[in-house]
């Protein structure tokens, strides 16, 4: 019996975390969406219907963002907020993001999703907190079904403005009923619960300075009974410590706490001024950690203790955050800056090439609760696969350990990316026929928005 898809000639697969196909001639089997088989120049290849030459490549599982604010790469280096702080940046940009419509919306996410696919990332996030006007999520919702991108968007929210003594402007939030109706309407109308799914929707307000406690206990007690995950921002800046003890007389964190999200149904972006004893009660709790390594060097100044929260049982994962702070969308840029970062802080035994893909990975799954099917290409796994390529240049001289050569020479970016076994990229090139339609509408909107034309 033939297979569908049969990726041959690759220099190594690394299937999951200890499970690893080595040496010239490796292979991996697709049948339908699923992982029907892999291995070595030992092993007979399956007949398939089509064959893909890795041509010594390396073949890894795709890699899952855990964090992102796809509108944003209509502002990229917006020059007025480029270097200022956390609250100074948000502030400036915020008027900005309030022009955002469904068109701006769509072909934002058509371009971000294509961004992302390049840097060999299949399942995406994203954090929609700017509401200005109505159903901007069913807009990215459809540009990600135009492409046939794994994508678990989150709607998110924001009630408190500038008027009130928080950060955003009223022409971006919205008040708690309005929100809580949106959010049971996304997940209805969008959420596949099901095996396999393209499409999962969270919920996701946005932060404690831009939030009312009340609608942070009422979106976690919507999404224990619609039964999908909660996101949001926490511990990001230190300024965020200040704010909170001035307005809710706590922590972040313990304000996390108080108001019920101290579960394994939710994970938090970048997390990088929790106290010790904070982060080993959420970690405990199974709170899941978007570790957002690139965006904390350009605008917090500290970042995840991603091996301490690792080692108290907590899910990590990788999050390349608003395309506005981070500029790039690249998850092997990500993967590549949580390797530095922590071996720069940590020494060089805490961190290894393997642990980055593992948190980029796995560990992104588990935090998107979906490790049972992503993230790995064990047989049964949905397949989402990543052939990698890097310049023959870059590679030379490298020939011990091609897990290692991957992160450690660079860069890389992905030669062929497949969605449930559909070849999204192939010759390091998009398949995508909207692309050249989607980047005029893109330049058209961001010059508009940003005042330039």
């Amino acid at each position: 019996m033939s297979v569908d898809l049969l990726i041959r000639n690759a220099s190594h697969v690394y299937v999951d975390r200890g499970v690893e196909v080595t040496g010239g001639g490796s292979w991996l089997a697709v049948t339908g969406d699923r992982v029907s088989g892999y291995g070595s120049s030992l092993d007979p290849e399956p007949e398939a219907l089509r064959v893909i030459d890795a041509g010594g490549r390396l073949v890894t599982p795709g890699l899952i963002n855990t964090h992102h604010h796809i509108y944003q790469n209509l502002t990229r280096s917006f020059g007025p907020a480029v270097n200022g702080d956390l609250f100074t940046w948000l502030t400036t940009l915020y008027p900005v993001w309030a022009r955002l419509d469904e068109e701006a919306v769509h072909t934002s996410a058509y371009i971000g999703l294509a961004e992302l696919l390049l840097g060999g990332c299949t399942t995406s996030t994203d954090h929609l907190y700017v509401h200005p006007r109505p159903n901007l999520v069913d807009a990215e919702i459809a540009a990600a079904r135009e492409i046939g991108f794994r994508f678990s968007p989150t709607r998110g929210s924001m009630s408190r403005s500038e008027e009130e003594g928080y950060l955003p402007p009223r022409s971006v939030v919205q008040d708690r009923d309005t929100i809580l109706a949106d959010c049971e309407r996304v997940v209805a109308a969008h959420h596949d619960p099901a095996p396999g799914a393209l499409i999962r929707v969270g919920l996701a307000p946005c932060s404690p300075f831009s939030v009312d406690d009340g609608l942070m206990r009422a979106t976690a007690e919507l999404a224990e009974r619609l039964d999908v995950r909660l996101h949001t921002h926490l511990a990001e800046a230190e300024s965020e410590i200040d704010f909170c003890r001035e307005v809710y007389g706590r922590t972040p964190v313990e304000h996390f706490e108080d108001v019920g999200w101290a579960t394994d149904r939710a994970w938090v972006a970048h997390f990088a001024y929790p106290s010790e004893a904070e982060a080993e009660r959420l970690a405990r709790a199974g709170v899941g950690v978007a570790h957002c390594p690139s965006s904390n060097m350009l605008l917090c100044g500290a970042t995840a203790k991603v091996q301490q929260y690792r080692g108290w049982g907590g899910p990590v994962g990788l999050g390349c955050d608003g395309s506005s702070s981070a500029d790039a969308a690249s998850l092997w840029m990500e993967a590549r800056a949580a390797l530095l970062v922590a071996r720069l802080l940590h020494g060089p035994a805490s961190m290894t090439a393997r642990d980055a893909l593992d948190v980029g990975t796995r560990g992104s799954a588990a935090c998107l609760g979906r490790d049972d099917e992503i993230g790995h290409l064990t047989v049964g796994a949905l397949a989402d696969v990543v052939v990698w390529d890097m310049d023959p240049v870059s590679l030379a001289g490298a020939h011990s350990d091609p897990v290692e050569a991957w992160l450690r020479c660079g860069p890389a970016r992905a030669w062929v990316t497949t969605v449930g076994g559909r070849v999204l990229v192939e010759d390091g090139r998009l398949r995508l026929p909207g692309l050249s339609e989607q980047l005029r509408t893109h330049d058209r909107i961001s010059r508009e928005m940003q005042g330039l034309v």
